[in-house]
């Protein structure tokens, strides 16, 4: 697994983020050994970048199990996710966040989301004191835009940013542009877009209960079907390229060269395996030209122009 820096920093990270979002139940129970096992197979492949957050229900606790003796193996981030940016809430969610995770500190704590109810200065004025104190290495930002970064940027180091950026959904327009410039590094989450860029959901699927993606409206309706018109084309082209649909989405975010790292929910071995492979696929430029041939004669625009705001998103950021 090839590695890249990530911004201005120390922090080496593989190309391929182990992202934790649904080990911790965002798409429903996972057995807590399947968990640990699929953890430790993608430190064993290479992948030793791994995202999580406060917010994704058991996920911090399971790494913590997973990497007992291991921790010196992998660069760990993970999020501030609930709307509180309150001194005493970043606190108590810094600490907790370590108690899960059995670590004495994080190597890149983000912001989930931004929360305008807070303003930013106070809000990095607290994760720069906990830099000072060595519970956390660096800052980064999730679903932030390129003006909100800017002024984040103001008041402390920004490292890194998680836009929303896969083949149907980018964020792309100005915040890669702006991070390109500000050296900022870019790791997108949502790469395999919340599965429907996994191929195995079909129009009228019904989610279980302790599945969050039940309430996401891109899983509903005239929206589900014509995306899964789309992704049923992108299949048939990797194929005929001798891989899957999943590798070509993660390939086709890795082609980016303002790309880091591509953020890839995954919950078990195989998934693991499969997202290892697809990291040595590189596009060419005619690769490119035909799969953007597909998506964009069938994109319809209420897709192109979504944020991540306009979407049912909770916490989970794959």
């Amino acid at each position: 697994m090839k590695t890249r820096v990530l911004g201005k920093s120390d922090l080496d990270v593989s190309r391929v983020c182990f992202g934790a979002w649904p080990i911790g139940g965002g798409m429903g129970n996972v057995d807590p050994k399947q968990a640990v096992d699929t953890i430790q197979a993608a430190i064993d492949l290479g992948i030793t970048f791994i995202d999580t957050a406060e917010g994704y229900q058991t996920s911090e606790s399971v790494l913590g199990q997973a990497l007992k003796g291991r921790r010196d193996s992998v660069i760990l981030a993970s999020k501030l996710s609930g709307p509180d940016h309150s001194k005493k809430h970043i606190h108590k969610a810094i600490e907790n966040s370590l108690s899960a995770l059995n670590v004495e500190y994080i190597d890149l704590y983000q912001l989930h989301t931004p929360q305008p109810k807070w303003p930013i200065n106070n809000t990095m004025g607290i994760l720069m004191a906990l830099k000072d104190q060595g519970k956390i290495r660096h800052i980064g930002l999730s679903n932030f835009t390129s003006d909100q970064t800017q002024e984040a940027m103001e008041f402390g180091t920004i490292i890194s940013s998680q836009p929303r950026y896969n083949l149907l959904f980018r964020q792309e327009d100005p915040t890669l542009e702006f991070c390109r410039q500000n050296e900022i590094g870019i790791i997108p989450h949502s790469v395999l877009a919340k599965g429907l860029l996994g191929g195995s959901y079909k129009p009228g699927h019904v989610f279980a209960d302790d599945d969050e993606r039940r309430l996401f409206n891109f899983f509903q309706g005239t929206m589900f079907q014509t995306i899964y018109g789309v992704t049923q084309q992108l299949e048939e082209w990797a194929k005929s390229h001798g891989r899957d649909l999943i590798q070509l989405a993660i390939a086709w975010v890795l082609a980016n060269s303002a790309v880091t790292s591509a953020i890839v929910g995954m919950k078990s071995v195989a998934q693991v395996e499969n997202a290892a492979k697809a990291s040595t696929w590189k596009l060419t430029s005619s690769d490119l030209s035909e799969v953007e041939a597909i998506v964009g004669n069938l994109r319809p625009e209420w897709v192109k122009d979504q944020t991540p705001e306009d979407l049912p998103y909770k916490y989970g950021s794959y």
